[in-house]
């Protein structure tokens, strides 16, 4: 979920026998989302408990029968992020709905309109799509993510079935056109209050794709208007230069595109570098060497550095999912002498196996790590699913409503303009975590990192298990 609490525990002006009640900023992919009680989170612990059982998630900050001290609130503050962010020993809270058949109701993090103070109404919300077209969707403030998507696929008369294929993301818009992605909309989340409560016309909703395998690109271009949003993301990546083209790539495609070949140029942009990846705005990573500057794609399984070093000198080089044996992102916040927050910086560190034998650890400070978290999740849960012999459709979101009733306004997907010129599966070897005797996949007790923190605090990495010498 990547939710945490602020870094002081924040006083809100609801009073209850002449007492100020405590509450707690929870924040999403690093962003504010809502302020709730503590009682409100004990609530939602003990929904889990009773539908999932002990095991399912981490202990839970105690209950106090008298006034806490200030000592006790920051003690019980760093508890409660704890509980949110445990990873490896426990599930995430916003994440256990999935699990069953029974939906979990996240009621405080349905807060998220009261906290920014706006009301439940009726509103038109535009969500935009690849080739910068706009869906404009009529829903209520309180929608959550699922409902929007939901109003999108009827609006476009996408199939219930390829729904789940698809995402909300937040993104920023600079002055030159470029996209930064913020983060993916959570299913808890409600997209309008997100984007209208950041105050700036720089910020939009955009539908795509939300899978990594281009295998499954197979089952959404059966669909005219699958077809049709795979057709302009592609286009539009390879404008941003997301995609890379030579000039006879580009003449194929430009003829392609003249054609109304869609399918055929989605096929050929498989076979290009970068297809699929989400480009990140450049960073700084300490690999190979401390303070260089970077830019982050990720995609394909892995994520992809274009480092350029001390000296001027440029290097690319690509970190492969299978090989991270865990990951964890860290945040740390500078304040002025009056206390006001001046800087949040983000990092996101990954442990990879660089040869046998041999782990490092190798770190990402940028604004979007969390987002670049999410994305090695995601590759991860991919690759899992793959391995068990089952379907993506196993991880794509149960729909609750049944079949979708189509609008007759229905609205096409339109053809982006012509392209300007351009700017297997192995046999299960024997693990090496059998090999690596210092190193303790559950435990996470080895490390190269200085400041090395708990394991309770990273993202294990179920796919490194299936890593063997052939994969070196």
């Amino acid at each position: 979920c990547h939710s945490f609490c602020d870094e002081n525990n924040q006083r809100i002006g609801l009073q209850r026998h002449s007492e100020y009640v405590s509450a707690y900023n929870i924040h999403v992919n690093g962003v504010l989302h809502c302020r709730v009680r503590y009682s409100q989170l004990l609530g939602l612990h003990e929904q889990i408990k009773k539908e999932y059982g002990n095991n399912v998630v981490p202990a839970f900050p105690p209950k106090r029968i008298f006034t806490l001290t200030p000592a006790e609130v920051e003690q019980r503050r760093e508890q409660l992020e704890k509980y949110m962010q445990a990873g490896e020993k426990g599930l995430s809270v916003t994440e256990t709905s999935r699990l069953g058949s029974v939906s979990i109701q996240l009621t405080p993090f349905s807060r998220q309109n009261e906290t920014q103070q706006i009301p439940t109404e009726e509103v038109p919300l535009e969500i935009y799509l690849s080739n910068g077209h706009k869906v404009k969707v009529n829903i209520l403030t309180s929608d959550q993510t699922e409902d929007v998507l939901e109003a999108v696929a009827l609006k476009l008369d996408l199939p219930d079935d390829l729904v789940g294929y698809f995402s909300l993301f937040l993104v920023r818009e600079g002055v030159d056109g470029g996209l930064t992605f913020i983060r993916k909309l959570q299913e808890f989340e409600l997209p309008y209050v997100s984007v209208t409560s950041l105050r700036s016309s720089d910020f939009h909703i955009i539908l795509r794709k939300s899978y990594w395998d281009t295998a499954y690109d197979s089952n959404v271009m059966e669909n005219r208007v699958g077809l049709n949003l795979l057709y302009t993301q592609t286009v539009s990546d390879i404008e941003r230069g997301w995609i890379l083209v030579n000039k006879d790539q580009h003449r194929q495609l430009k003829s392609l595109q003249e054609k109304g070949s869609k399918k055929e140029l989605i096929r050929l942009g498989q076979t290009l570098k970068y297809f699929g990846y989400i480009k990140f705005d450049p960073c700084i990573t300490d690999f190979p060497e401390k303070g260089c500057h970077v830019i982050v794609s990720a995609g394909n399984n892995e994520l992809n550095f274009h480092v350029k070093l001390p000296n001027e000198q440029m290097k690319e080089g690509s970190f492969k999912v299978t090989r991270m044996r865990c990951w964890r992102v860290t945040s740390s916040v500078s304040r002025s002498p009056q206390n006001a927050v001046c800087d949040v910086k983000l990092e996101l560190a990954f442990e990879y196996l660089m040869s046998k034998n041999r782990l490092q650890w190798v770190t990402i400070t940028s604004p979007q790590a969390i987002m670049m978290s999410i994305c090695l999740q995601s590759m991860v849960d991919e690759l899992m699913v793959k391995k068990s012999g089952g379907s993506i459709t196993k991880m794509l979101r149960k729909r609750h409503n049944g079949s979708l009733h189509r609008s007759d306004s229905q609205q096409a997907v339109k053809s982006p303009p012509i392209l300007d010129s351009p700017d297997s599966n192995r046999e299960q070897v024997v693990k090496l975590s059998t090999k690596l005797s210092s190193v303790s996949l559950r435990g996470i007790t080895a490390s190269n990192s200085a400041n090395d923190i708990s394991g309770s605090d990273f993202h294990g990495n179920y796919a490194f298990e299936g890593i063997g010498d052939d994969d070196l």
